[in-house]
C-alpha cells in the first residue's frame, strides 16, 4: 500500500463486486494485547486532518475516546505514513514490529493485518468551483472530458481515469507520498484553476473546506466501466488495525466501537468527515 492518505491498493476499487472475507484467526494463534492498561497507537506525527503530535487530528480524537472507554492510558508511537515504502512499510515497521498495538486507519477487508468492524464509512468526491457550473456527478459525466482532472496518485480514481482513457487530461498529485505536503493543496489547486475538478478522499479535505466557500463537493458513485468488469467502488469502511492474531484486542475494540458509535460519529462530524449510511445512493450537499 503505497498510498497513505487513502490507504488501499491501486485496484481496491474493483473489490466492490467481490466478497472480502475477514481473516479468522485460530484460537491457538491468538495473542494477548501487550498491556491491559495501555492503548499503544501508531500514528503520523504531522498529517492533519488525520493526526499530529499535538493531538489535533480526528484519528487522535477517536483514539482518545477509545482509550478512555477501555480505561487505558493512550500512548503513541510516532512514524510517518509517507516515508519510504508507504503505508505497507509503516505497518510492517511499527504495528507488525510490535512498536504499538493499534493503527486508527485500516480499510475494512484489508488482508495485510487484522481489522475491527468499521467505525466510519466515507467516499471519494468530486470538488469543483461553484461558479464553473460543471455538475460532475459521475466518472462518465460529459463535463469530466472537458476539464483538467486532478487526482491523488495510486488511488481508485486513478484506476478509473485510466480505464476511461482520461489520463491524457489528468494531473497526479503526490500528497500521500510527500511528508511535507497537505491535503489542503488539493483544494487550493481547484480554487486557483490549476484543475477544473479534483477527485479525492473526502475525509482528507473535509476539515479544510470551511476555508474554501467557493468550492462544492459531490460523491463519486459506484459504476461499471465495461462488460465483464466488476463495479468500481468509491465508498469504503475504515477500521482500526491490529496484528492478525491479536483477537483479544480486536474484540475489545469492536465492543467500544459498538457501544460508543454516537460519540465516534460526533467526533468525526467536528472534522466534517462525511459519513455514508447507504453508499450507493447518499450524496453530499454542496458546501
Amino acid at each position: 500500500m503505497k498510498n497513505s492518505a487513502f490507504r488501499w491498493a491501486l485496484l481496491a476499487g474493483m473489490a466492490g463486486a467481490m466478497s472480502l472475507a475477514p481473516h479468522v484467526a485460530a484460537a491457538a494463534n491468538a495473542e494477548p494485547a501487550a498491556s491491559s492498561h495501555v492503548l499503544r497507537v501508531c500514528a503520523d506525527p504531522d498529517y492533519l486532518p488525520y493526526s499530529n503530535r499535538a493531538g489535533q487530528g480526528f484519528e487522535n480524537k477517536v483514539a482518545e475516546l477509545v482509550a478512555k472507554a477501555m480505561g487505558r492510558k493512550l500512548e503513541y508511537t510516532w512514524a510517518s505514513y509517507r516515508g519510504h515504502g508507504g503505508y505497507s512499510n509503516f505497518l510492517a515497521e511499527n504495528l507488525d514490529a510490535r512498536k504499538c498495538d493499534v493503527v486508527m486507519n485500516l480499510p475494512y477487508g484489508d488482508h495485510e493485518d487484522g481489522y475491527t468492524k468499521p467505525y466510519y464509512r466515507s467516499s471519494y468526491v468530486f470538488i469543483t468551483r461553484k461558479d464553473k457550473h460543471l455538475h460532475i456527478r459521475s466518472m462518465n459525466s460529459v463535463s469530466l472530458k472537458m476539464v483538467k482532472i486532478g487526482f491523488e496518485e495510486d488511488t481508485t480514481p486513478e484506476t478509473a481515469i485510466k480505464l476511461l482513457d482520461l489520463i491524457g487530461n489528468a494531473v497526479p498529485f503526490h500528497i500521500a507520498s510527500n511528508p511535507t505536503a497537505s491535503p489542503k493543496e488539493l483544494l487550493q489547486a481547484v480554487q486557483d484553476g490549476k484543475v477544473g475538478v479534483m477527485i479525492t478522499w473526502e475525509p482528507a479535505i473535509g476539515d479544510f473546506l470551511k476555508d474554501y466557500p467557493d468550492l462544492q463537493v459531490a460523491r463519486v458513485p459506484s459504476e461499471e466501466y465495461g462488460p465483464g468488469l466488476p463495479t468500481v467502488n468509491y465508498t469504503y469502511g475504515m477500521s482500526m488495525g491490529v496484528r492478525k492474531h491479536d483477537t483479544a484486542l480486536k474484540d475489545a475494540l469492536d465492543k467500544v466501537i459498538a457501544a460508543h458509535k454516537t460519540e465516534i460519529t460526533a467526533t468525526l462530524a467536528k472534522f466534517d468527515v462525511k459519513l455514508m449510511a447507504n453508499p450507493r445512493h447518499v450524496n453530499f450537499p454542496n458546501q
